[in-house]
């Protein structure tokens, strides 16, 4: 299986399901996510958990005519602490996935990735954004990472396409295809990023990297565009049809992410993935739909 919109998603993975995913927000005083939560929630497709300043929290609440059950509001109005108890309450089994409310990002993924208390399973974590821009492509596209590993090495670069292929795989792909990109399609010992997508298509074939179909290295052109791709010969399942696309380095991966979401108008949502569970990290400036769409694929994701 794959989608062509958000919606699709929403409707298989989410409406009707009898398990509801909890939300946990850290440092949930802030208006823009908790409007996000309230619309999920107003659908039946998450019950939020609320960390933070409480009486702010209720406050925001009121003005936004949401309701959260008393034992669902944890008052911690430290930042530092409030993100700390959030991935607590994770590690209980009281959460099913974790949101960013307003602390910065920093108090918030130490949090997250701390040896001891936080949501790591011993592996590299990484990004996971996902756009729709109907008027650019045909499906879904992930352009990966944008927003976690600066410079990725080979093993990273293995273990980020593991990490959104599984995160694909929970939300109901089948076998997503994956290209990994470069300026050429054939290998060159001058460009590292053509040996990488060479190594990593047969690392993909001898079953080191599963559930997935990895070609490279491959041009953005023959992998997003098949007339391209049979003008040049390029014969490949992946050919005009990835689903995921690997970048370089974390600036070709924000730069794609950003041109598609600037020139294509594209939809977006996602979460970092590779940990306990799918964990939102959204920016103060993101809008209510992206994060309101990132909530439904971690809820997606977290079934």
């Amino acid at each position: 299986m794959v989608y062509k919109t958000f919606d699709e998603i929403i409707e298989r993975k989410l409406k009707g399901n009898t398990k509801v995913s909890r939300i946990v927000v850290a440092a949930a005083a802030d208006e823009h996510s908790l409007q996000a939560v309230k619309q999920a929630a107003d659908q039946g497709l998450v019950k939020p958990v609320l960390v933070g300043d409480k009486p702010e929290i209720l406050r925001i609440l009121k003005e936004i005519g949401m309701e959260v059950p008393d034992e669902d509001i944890y008052d911690v109005p430290d930042l530092t602490e409030a993100a700390q108890k959030a991935v607590a309450l994770i590690n209980e089994g009281k959460g099913d996935f974790l949101m960013k409310g307003h602390v910065d990002s920093s108090i918030y993924l130490r949090a997250v990735v701390n040896k001891e208390t936080g949501l790591g399973k011993g592996g590299l974590m990484s990004h996971f954004a996902i756009f729709e821009a109907p008027s650019a492509y045909h499906k879904l596209i992930a352009p990966v990472d944008g927003g976690m590993v600066p410079y990725p090495n080979l093993e990273q670069k293995k273990q980020i396409i593991q990490n959104t292929v599984d995160a694909m795989i929970a939300l109901g792909y089948d076998c997503p295809k994956v290209g990994c990109l470069a300026c050429k399609e054939k290998v060159d010992p001058k460009m590292q990023e053509t040996i990488d997508g060479d190594e990593l298509k047969k690392m993909n074939q001898r079953g080191e990297i599963t559930n997935c179909i990895v070609e490279g290295p491959i041009q953005f052109d023959c992998a997003t565009d098949i007339e391209i791709a049979k003008d040049k010969g390029y014969e490949s399942p992946c050919a005009g049809d990835c689903d995921v696309l690997l970048a370089v380095n974390i600036h070709q991966g924000n730069s794609l992410g950003k041109m598609l979401a600037g020139f294509c108008h594209a939809k977006m949502g996602g979460f970092i993935v590779g940990a306990k569970c799918p964990v939102i990290m959204t920016s103060r400036s993101s809008t209510a739909e992206e994060k309101y769409l990132s909530i439904c694929l971690a809820a997606a994701a977290s079934l």
